[in-house]
């Protein structure tokens, strides 16, 4: 995954892509880069590692290097970036937020033109140079960007700083979003509308998926109109989305309360309070409180003095521990109560263990568990958002794995809601968990919830139905 911000601006632009990039810190924990361009001194870049600290720790030393009144920043989950590339288009950076799954195939088509690849991200082939060199393949930009949405298979949205703008080029079905935002003198562009406001800049306008802008301080001129199809993440509302921010006009926190609402009205289970698991369980959580009208209490409560957000360490081990550290539980509201506690998904499961454990250790007499969206059957193809090693990751996979033998038989029958099947699957992770009961929202009620058509939302992870071109 990842998110970037880009400004251009009659001034000085350096605070605003500092601070906007910044915003974007919920979307990534590998990687951040920024770079600017002024006529003077060129483009300045700088890129850090930000596995072991955070984006602005990183990067304030660095600002009196940047000068200019346009630049592009970038926190990823994939490869180093922005890259600088001087080609016969002229001199650009490039930021991408990008799931390339034919990197290979592209890479040997690439070296047999007598092109090159100078920088590698974990010994691999950076995918933010490949996508560069499939730009430069092509006679302009607008072609080039549009070879690139022919030829990536997965996703891919970017940004491109040259010398007198910032073009911005959205995934061709739009896995994710891209807003562009202006205040007075300056216009600013970002997956993240939550990135603007603190800013002075407003919303102003939605790019549609395969849609190409080129912005400058004055204004925005399309170079290629938007496709009609559309498969928006809705995994972005679910859990990756911060609170206040809204994609196709549909805020995050409001999808959430709006789902859980839809369970609480129709959930039978008694209890005597609902708690979300910090901090993109809590809306769900919220909500379900209000549909079933029982009070909604913070039972347990993310430590935010030096857990802020997840860091990504080398193994699960460490991950599990962490995720285990920066939850504290409340004790004197959960001994002795029945709990309903809501989060936002179950991927591999791990964290889950240790928070049931630690609500029955703290005095709970039964933890019920509500998820706010579906089971997760398949693994992302489009943004990288569970992991793709193997099929396996997924604790679904390993229970259909446990009753049919293969972990990819008979799938349309495990993703369908309250089929035997699905409910066998659902019972199975309630009792690898001990939990007094578990029920997960349905693809129905959480389309419902995002109030967009199904066909315009990427649901592949929970029933594998997304287009792939």
């Amino acid at each position: 995954m990842g998110g970037f911000f880009g400004t251009i601006s009659k001034n000085k632009c350096v605070n605003d892509l500092f601070y906007g990039t910044d915003y974007n810190s919920h979307l990534g924990t590998k990687r951040g880069g920024m770079s600017t361009f002024d006529s003077k001194n060129g483009f300045s870049r700088s890129i850090h590692n930000l596995e072991s600290s955070y984006f602005r720790t990183k990067f304030e030393p660095d600002l009196a290097k940047f000068d200019g009144n346009a630049g592009i920043g970038v926190v990823s989950d994939t490869d180093a970036q922005p890259i600088v590339i001087n080609s016969h288009l002229g001199r650009f950076a490039l930021v991408t937020i990008a799931c390339v799954n034919n990197i290979e195939e592209l890479a040997d088509e690439l070296l047999a033109k007598n092109m090159h690849f100078s920088e590698l991200s974990s010994g691999r082939i950076n995918q933010t140079e490949l996508i560069a060199l499939l730009i430069t393949d092509a006679k302009s930009i607008k072609e080039g960007i549009e070879n690139v949405f022919r030829k990536v298979k997965g996703s891919c949205s970017l940004l491109m700083l040259t010398e007198n703008s910032i073009i911005a080029a959205r995934d061709k079905l739009g896995r994710m979003p891209m807003i562009i935002a202006s205040k007075e003198g300056a216009n600013a562009v970002s997956c993240e509308s939550c990135t603007f406001h603190n800013l002075g800049y407003e919303p102003v306008y939605n790019l549609g998926p395969g849609e190409i802008m080129e912005i400058t301080a004055d204004g925005y001129t399309q170079m290629r109109a938007p496709n009609k199809k559309m498969q928006i993440c809705s995994f972005l509302w679910v859990y990756y989305g911060y609170p206040v921010s809204t994609y196709e006009n549909v805020n995050v926190d409001c999808v959430r309360y709006c789902a859980g609402c839809l369970m609480g009205k129709k959930d039978d289970c008694q209890a005597d309070f609902v708690a979300g698991i910090p901090d993109s369980g809590v809306g769900f959580a919220i909500g379900y409180a209000a549909g079933k009208n029982i009070p909604y209490k913070r039972a347990m409560i993310k430590y935010t003095p030096t857990w802020p957000r997840s860091f990504t360490p080398a193994t699960q081990e460490i991950r599990s521990f962490i995720a285990k550290m920066k939850l504290i539980p409340n004790k004197q509201l959960l001994k002795d109560s029945e709990v309903i506690f809501c989060d936002d998904s179950i991927v591999r499961g791990t964290q889950l263990s240790d928070n049931v454990e630690a609500l029955f250790r703290y005095g709970a007499k039964n933890v019920h568990m509500r998820i706010s969206c579906p089971p997760l059957i398949y693994p992302c193809q489009f943004l990288n958002f569970a992991s793709k090693n193997s099929d396996l990751d997924l604790i679904t996979r390993r229970i259909i794995q446990k009753f049919e033998g293969r972990h990819d038989k008979n799938l349309d029958a495990y993703k369908t809601t309250g089929s035997p099947e699905y409910n066998r699957m659902v019972e199975d992770i309630r009792q690898t968990f001990k939990l007094s009961s578990l029920k997960f929202s349905s693809i129905e009620d959480l389309v419902t919830a995002i109030g967009l058509p199904k066909e315009q939302i990427c649901t592949h992870c929970f029933d594998g139905s997304s287009y792939f071109d």
